[in-house]
Protein backbone atom coordinates (compact mmCIF):
# COMPACT_ATOMS: atom_id res chain seq x y z
CA UNK A 1 0.00 0.00 0.00
CA UNK A 2 1.58 3.29 -1.05
CA UNK A 3 1.82 5.73 1.95
CA UNK A 4 -0.26 8.98 1.93
CA UNK A 5 1.75 11.15 0.63
CA UNK A 6 2.86 9.08 -2.60
CA UNK A 7 -1.07 9.07 -3.15
CA UNK A 8 -1.47 13.20 -2.90
CA UNK A 9 1.55 13.39 -5.26
CA UNK A 10 0.00 11.48 -7.87
CA UNK A 11 -3.46 13.08 -7.83
CA UNK A 12 -1.68 16.62 -8.09
CA UNK A 13 -0.15 14.97 -10.99
CA UNK A 14 -3.82 14.30 -12.10
CA UNK A 15 -4.75 17.94 -11.99
CA UNK A 16 -1.45 19.88 -13.31
CA UNK A 17 -0.36 17.15 -15.95
CA UNK A 18 3.36 18.60 -14.46
CA UNK A 19 5.55 16.27 -12.28
CA UNK A 20 6.79 19.63 -11.59
CA UNK A 21 3.61 21.77 -11.17
CA UNK A 22 2.46 18.92 -8.89
CA UNK A 23 6.31 18.93 -6.94
CA UNK A 24 5.75 21.93 -6.01
CA UNK A 25 1.86 21.99 -4.67
CA UNK A 26 3.15 19.38 -2.24
CA UNK A 27 6.50 20.88 -1.16
CA UNK A 28 8.96 19.10 -2.66
CA UNK A 29 11.60 18.77 -5.46
CA UNK A 30 11.34 17.96 -8.92
CA UNK A 31 13.85 14.93 -8.36
CA UNK A 32 12.28 13.75 -5.12
CA UNK A 33 8.98 14.09 -6.78
CA UNK A 34 9.91 11.52 -10.04
CA UNK A 35 11.28 9.21 -7.48
CA UNK A 36 8.60 8.83 -4.94
CA UNK A 37 6.49 8.18 -8.45
CA UNK A 38 8.90 5.67 -9.59
CA UNK A 39 8.97 3.63 -6.17
CA UNK A 40 5.25 3.38 -6.39
CA UNK A 41 5.21 2.21 -9.19
CA UNK A 42 7.72 -0.35 -8.31
CA UNK A 43 5.25 -1.40 -5.23
CA UNK A 44 2.39 -1.51 -7.39
CA UNK A 45 3.88 -3.38 -10.56
CA UNK A 46 1.96 -0.89 -13.05
CA UNK A 47 3.32 2.12 -14.71
CA UNK A 48 1.10 5.01 -13.97
CA UNK A 49 2.73 8.39 -15.42
CA UNK A 50 4.31 8.49 -18.86
CA UNK A 51 6.74 11.62 -18.63
CA UNK A 52 7.81 13.33 -22.15
CA UNK A 53 8.31 16.66 -22.95
CA UNK A 54 5.88 18.08 -22.85
CA UNK A 55 4.37 16.71 -19.55
CA UNK A 56 3.42 14.42 -17.44
CA UNK A 57 0.24 11.92 -18.37
CA UNK A 58 -1.50 8.91 -16.46
CA UNK A 59 -1.16 5.72 -17.84
CA UNK A 60 -4.71 3.68 -17.80
CA UNK A 61 -3.56 2.32 -14.74
CA UNK A 62 -2.62 5.77 -13.38
CA UNK A 63 -6.06 6.39 -14.33
CA UNK A 64 -7.77 3.83 -12.46
CA UNK A 65 -4.77 3.96 -9.44
CA UNK A 66 -5.67 7.71 -9.03
CA UNK A 67 -9.77 7.15 -8.72
CA UNK A 68 -8.58 4.66 -5.97
CA UNK A 69 -6.05 6.81 -4.09
CA UNK A 70 -8.98 9.88 -4.44
CA UNK A 71 -11.55 7.75 -2.07
CA UNK A 72 -8.03 6.84 -0.03
CA UNK A 73 -7.34 10.78 0.36
CA UNK A 74 -10.68 12.16 0.91
CA UNK A 75 -11.36 9.74 4.15
CA UNK A 76 -8.08 10.23 5.29
CA UNK A 77 -8.93 14.49 5.17
CA UNK A 78 -12.46 13.45 6.74
CA UNK A 79 -10.91 11.20 9.64
CA UNK A 80 -8.25 14.11 9.99
CA UNK A 81 -11.29 16.15 10.42
CA UNK A 82 -13.07 14.45 12.96
CA UNK A 83 -9.93 13.90 15.01
CA UNK A 84 -9.37 17.87 15.06
CA UNK A 85 -12.89 18.43 16.28
CA UNK A 86 -12.63 15.71 19.00
CA UNK A 87 -9.21 17.78 19.83
CA UNK A 88 -11.01 21.37 19.75
CA UNK A 89 -14.13 19.82 21.74
CA UNK A 90 -11.27 17.98 24.22
CA UNK A 91 -9.44 21.48 23.97
CA UNK A 92 -12.48 24.14 24.81
CA UNK A 93 -13.08 22.98 28.79
CA UNK A 94 -11.14 21.65 31.39
CA UNK A 95 -12.75 20.32 34.56
CA UNK A 96 -10.35 20.41 37.85
CA UNK A 97 -11.09 19.02 41.10
CA UNK A 98 -9.11 20.22 43.97
CA UNK A 99 -8.95 19.95 48.04
CA UNK A 100 -10.21 22.59 49.95
CA UNK A 101 -7.04 24.61 50.53
CA UNK A 102 -5.26 24.51 47.08
CA UNK A 103 -8.84 25.13 45.66
CA UNK A 104 -8.91 28.55 47.93
CA UNK A 105 -5.61 29.87 47.76
CA UNK A 106 -3.52 28.47 45.17
CA UNK A 107 -5.48 27.83 42.17
CA UNK A 108 -6.93 31.20 41.71
CA UNK A 109 -3.83 32.21 40.51
CA UNK A 110 -3.17 28.97 38.45
CA UNK A 111 -6.50 29.56 36.53
CA UNK A 112 -5.37 33.43 35.61
CA UNK A 113 -2.15 32.45 34.24
CA UNK A 114 -4.05 29.07 32.27
CA UNK A 115 -6.35 31.82 30.88
CA UNK A 116 -3.72 34.58 29.66
CA UNK A 117 -2.51 31.48 27.88
CA UNK A 118 -6.05 29.87 26.43
CA UNK A 119 -8.62 32.37 26.83
CA UNK A 120 -10.88 29.98 24.96
CA UNK A 121 -11.02 27.38 27.30
CA UNK A 122 -13.90 26.89 29.62
CA UNK A 123 -12.34 25.80 33.29
CA UNK A 124 -15.14 24.17 35.81
CA UNK A 125 -13.80 23.92 39.51
CA UNK A 126 -15.42 21.67 42.03
CA UNK A 127 -13.74 21.64 45.76
CA UNK A 128 -13.47 18.90 48.17
CA UNK A 129 -11.50 16.76 50.45
CA UNK A 130 -8.65 14.76 48.97
CA UNK A 131 -10.78 11.23 48.87
CA UNK A 132 -13.44 12.87 46.99
CA UNK A 133 -10.74 14.39 44.44
CA UNK A 134 -10.19 11.09 44.35
CA UNK A 135 -13.93 9.68 43.45
CA UNK A 136 -14.47 12.40 41.05
CA UNK A 137 -11.12 11.77 38.63
CA UNK A 138 -11.65 7.50 39.05
CA UNK A 139 -15.44 8.23 38.00
CA UNK A 140 -14.41 10.02 34.67
CA UNK A 141 -15.91 13.57 36.01
CA UNK A 142 -12.40 15.17 36.27
CA UNK A 143 -9.71 16.40 34.02
CA UNK A 144 -6.78 16.61 36.66
CA UNK A 145 -6.86 17.11 40.40
CA UNK A 146 -5.16 18.62 43.32
CA UNK A 147 -4.71 16.42 46.28
CA UNK A 148 -2.57 17.67 50.30
CA UNK A 149 -2.95 14.16 51.64
CA UNK A 150 0.67 11.93 52.55
CA UNK A 151 0.68 10.19 49.44
CA UNK A 152 -1.09 9.87 45.98
CA UNK A 153 -4.38 7.59 46.33
CA UNK A 154 -4.70 4.88 44.62
CA UNK A 155 -5.49 4.29 41.21
CA UNK A 156 -4.16 7.61 40.89
CA UNK A 157 -0.40 9.17 39.49
CA UNK A 158 0.47 12.42 40.13
CA UNK A 159 3.29 15.07 40.84
CA UNK A 160 4.59 17.51 43.90
CA UNK A 161 3.50 21.20 42.34
CA UNK A 162 3.82 22.86 46.10
CA UNK A 163 4.63 22.36 49.62
CA UNK A 164 2.67 23.09 52.77
CA UNK A 165 3.12 23.30 56.75
CA UNK A 166 0.55 23.01 59.46
CA UNK A 167 0.07 25.37 62.04
CA UNK A 168 -1.91 25.43 65.03
CA UNK A 169 -3.24 28.32 66.07
CA UNK A 170 -5.90 29.91 68.61
CA UNK A 171 -7.74 33.45 69.19
CA UNK A 172 -5.65 35.77 70.85
CA UNK A 173 -7.73 35.43 73.99
CA UNK A 174 -7.15 31.43 74.57
CA UNK A 175 -4.27 30.56 76.95
CA UNK A 176 -1.65 28.81 74.84
CA UNK A 177 -2.09 32.44 72.96
CA UNK A 178 0.43 33.28 75.61
CA UNK A 179 3.08 30.23 76.41
CA UNK A 180 6.34 30.62 76.25
CA UNK A 181 7.11 26.85 75.27
CA UNK A 182 6.10 25.15 72.68
CA UNK A 183 3.34 22.11 72.92
CA UNK A 184 4.52 19.08 73.16
CA UNK A 185 2.61 16.15 70.86
CA UNK A 186 0.92 14.55 73.92
CA UNK A 187 -0.84 17.02 74.94
CA UNK A 188 -1.65 18.40 71.36
CA UNK A 189 -3.38 14.57 70.87
CA UNK A 190 -5.04 15.28 74.03
CA UNK A 191 -6.79 18.37 73.37
CA UNK A 192 -10.19 19.02 71.40
CA UNK A 193 -9.31 20.31 68.55
CA UNK A 194 -11.38 22.30 65.68
CA UNK A 195 -10.51 20.03 63.00
CA UNK A 196 -11.43 19.12 59.30
CA UNK A 197 -13.14 16.12 58.41
CA UNK A 198 -12.14 12.61 58.25
CA UNK A 199 -10.74 12.26 54.28
CA UNK A 200 -9.38 15.43 54.35
CA UNK A 201 -5.62 15.79 53.53
CA UNK A 202 -5.01 18.33 56.46
CA UNK A 203 -6.66 15.53 58.83
CA UNK A 204 -4.39 12.82 57.15
CA UNK A 205 -1.46 14.77 57.96
CA UNK A 206 -2.58 15.64 61.58
CA UNK A 207 -3.55 11.75 62.24
CA UNK A 208 -0.21 10.76 60.99
CA UNK A 209 1.66 12.82 62.69
CA UNK A 210 0.06 12.15 66.50
CA UNK A 211 -0.21 8.22 65.62
CA UNK A 212 2.24 8.07 67.84
CA UNK A 213 1.24 10.20 70.33
CA UNK A 214 -1.71 8.36 71.55
CA UNK A 215 -3.98 9.58 68.84
CA UNK A 216 -6.35 12.19 68.54
CA UNK A 217 -8.83 13.25 71.20
CA UNK A 218 -12.40 13.73 70.30
CA UNK A 219 -12.43 16.69 68.17
CA UNK A 220 -14.20 19.91 69.44
CA UNK A 221 -16.19 20.48 66.16
CA UNK A 222 -15.41 18.95 62.81
CA UNK A 223 -15.94 21.00 59.74
CA UNK A 224 -16.03 20.39 56.46
CA UNK A 225 -13.84 23.00 54.65
CA UNK A 226 -10.88 25.24 56.17
CA UNK A 227 -12.88 28.53 56.15
CA UNK A 228 -15.02 27.10 58.46
CA UNK A 229 -12.18 26.01 60.46
CA UNK A 230 -10.64 29.17 60.57
CA UNK A 231 -13.81 31.33 61.27
CA UNK A 232 -14.40 28.83 64.17
CA UNK A 233 -10.83 29.22 65.55
CA UNK A 234 -11.29 33.25 65.03
CA UNK A 235 -14.39 33.04 66.95
CA UNK A 236 -12.46 31.53 70.24
CA UNK A 237 -14.32 28.04 69.49
CA UNK A 238 -10.79 26.59 70.58
CA UNK A 239 -7.65 25.48 69.37
CA UNK A 240 -7.39 24.89 65.19
CA UNK A 241 -5.18 23.18 62.47
CA UNK A 242 -4.77 24.42 59.33
CA UNK A 243 -2.41 25.29 56.60
CA UNK A 244 0.04 28.60 56.82
CA UNK A 245 -1.50 29.25 53.31
CA UNK A 246 -4.84 29.99 54.56
CA UNK A 247 -3.76 31.96 57.98
CA UNK A 248 -1.17 34.67 56.29
CA UNK A 249 -3.52 37.19 57.15
CA UNK A 250 -5.40 36.49 60.49
CA UNK A 251 -1.63 36.08 61.97
CA UNK A 252 -0.94 39.30 60.60
CA UNK A 253 -4.21 41.13 62.18
CA UNK A 254 -3.59 38.78 64.93
CA UNK A 255 -6.66 37.58 64.73
CA UNK A 256 -5.57 34.21 65.17
CA UNK A 257 -1.71 33.54 67.23
CA UNK A 258 0.37 30.47 65.89
CA UNK A 259 1.48 28.27 68.89
CA UNK A 260 4.14 26.09 68.49
CA UNK A 261 4.86 22.49 68.92
CA UNK A 262 7.72 20.22 69.33
CA UNK A 263 8.30 16.91 67.64
CA UNK A 264 5.92 16.91 65.34
CA UNK A 265 5.65 16.31 61.57
CA UNK A 266 3.56 19.15 60.39
CA UNK A 267 4.46 19.41 56.88
CA UNK A 268 3.13 17.98 53.71
CA UNK A 269 3.03 18.18 49.99
CA UNK A 270 0.89 19.28 47.72
CA UNK A 271 0.46 17.49 44.11
CA UNK A 272 -1.63 17.21 41.22
CA UNK A 273 -2.79 13.59 39.84
CA UNK A 274 -4.60 12.09 37.79
CA UNK A 275 -5.86 8.40 36.93
CA UNK A 276 -2.78 5.75 36.32
CA UNK A 277 -1.59 5.76 33.23
CA UNK A 278 -3.52 8.55 31.79
CA UNK A 279 -1.18 11.41 31.75
CA UNK A 280 -3.11 15.34 31.46
CA UNK A 281 -3.25 16.27 27.63
CA UNK A 282 -3.99 19.80 26.32
CA UNK A 283 -5.98 22.03 29.07
CA UNK A 284 -5.32 19.79 31.76
CA UNK A 285 -1.35 19.65 30.51
CA UNK A 286 -0.89 23.48 30.18
CA UNK A 287 -2.20 23.72 33.74
CA UNK A 288 0.23 21.10 35.17
CA UNK A 289 3.10 23.05 33.47
CA UNK A 290 1.99 26.83 35.01
CA UNK A 291 1.62 24.90 38.79
CA UNK A 292 5.58 23.93 38.08
CA UNK A 293 6.25 27.93 37.34
CA UNK A 294 4.09 29.39 39.74
CA UNK A 295 4.15 27.10 42.58
CA UNK A 296 3.45 29.58 45.05
CA UNK A 297 0.15 30.31 42.91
Amino acid sequence: MPDLGALELLLAVARHGSLGAAAREVGITQPAASSRIRSMERQLGVALVDRSPRGSRLTDAGALVTDWARRIVESAEAFDAGVQALRGRRDSRLRVVASMTIAEYLLPGWLIALRAERPDTAVSLQAGNSAVVAERLLAGEADLGFVEGLAVPDGLDGTVVAHDRLAVVTAPSHPWARRRTPIEPAELAATPLVLREHGSGTRQVLDAALAGHGGLARPLLELASTTAVKAAAVSGAGPAVLSELAIAEELSSRRLVAVPVAGARLARDLRAVWPTGHRPTGPARDLLSLTRARPGG
